[in-house]
């Protein structure tokens, strides 16, 4: 029979976050994971594959976390808006772009590593392939997202139209409250409700 699992995986991407978001990824080697977790070397070798897999697969859980947070966000606002009008999308759509405050809230260190430490830096060209593979339809999942959203704004899955969206989702988040450092403001909050409104407002081109 196998031997069963002592150390939660969990705990090992608790570790390696908190590495990350405190030292840099340089910061995250198996052997400060294994002195933060009590781990062995060989296990965590074992069980991740290497120092890459260990970053790959707490960047992954991050990512899964943020899209599970900014999706529950969006069916929250679609459900009180019963999914029908225009405005519904459109709200659905700012709940969607403030998906950056309510994930730095639930989860302060998968956010900083997610948001604030450089993808290129965490996740280098040796990742497992199994992990790229994952990283690829996590990021997906967000394109997903983004198209079907526009479907409900505009009835369009253009790229055009998913520009517009990526502005909203992405681009204005990251100007207003990421990269100033205000993902916990009030005020950043109310102005990127404000700015995603006025985006909304002009459309994609035809």
């Amino acid at each position: 029979m196998p031997r069963p699992r002592t150390h939660d995986p969990d705990a090992v991407l608790d570790a390696a976050e908190s590495l990350a978001v405190r030292g840099g990824p340089a910061a995250v080697t198996i052997r400060a994971v294994a002195a933060a977790t009590g781990m062995s070397n060989g296990a965590l070798y074992h069980t991740f594959g290497s120092r890459s897999g260990v970053l790959g697969r707490a960047w992954l859980r991050a990512a899964r976390r943020f899209l599970a947070v900014q999706n529950e966000l969006v069916d929250a606002r679609s459900n009180a808006e019963n999914g029908a009008a225009e405005n519904g999308a459109a709200e659905a759509i700012v709940a969607a772009a403030e998906a950056p405050s309510v994930f730095a809230e639930r989860f302060p260190d998968s956010s900083r590593l997610l948001l604030t430490v450089s993808r290129e830096q965490l996740l280098g060209e040796d990742l497992p392939d199994d992990v790229a593979a994952e990283v690829r339809t996590a990021e997906r999942a967000l394109i997903d997202l983004l198209v079907r959203l526009a479907q409900r704004q505009w009835g369009r899955r253009d790229r055009r139209a998913v520009e517009v969206l990526t502005t909203c989702l992405v681009d204005l988040p990251t100007a207003i409250l990421i990269r100033r450092d205000r993902i916990a403001e009030p005020l950043a909050r109310e102005q990127l409700r404000a700015a995603v409104r006025a985006v909304l407002a002009v459309g994609p081109p035809p």
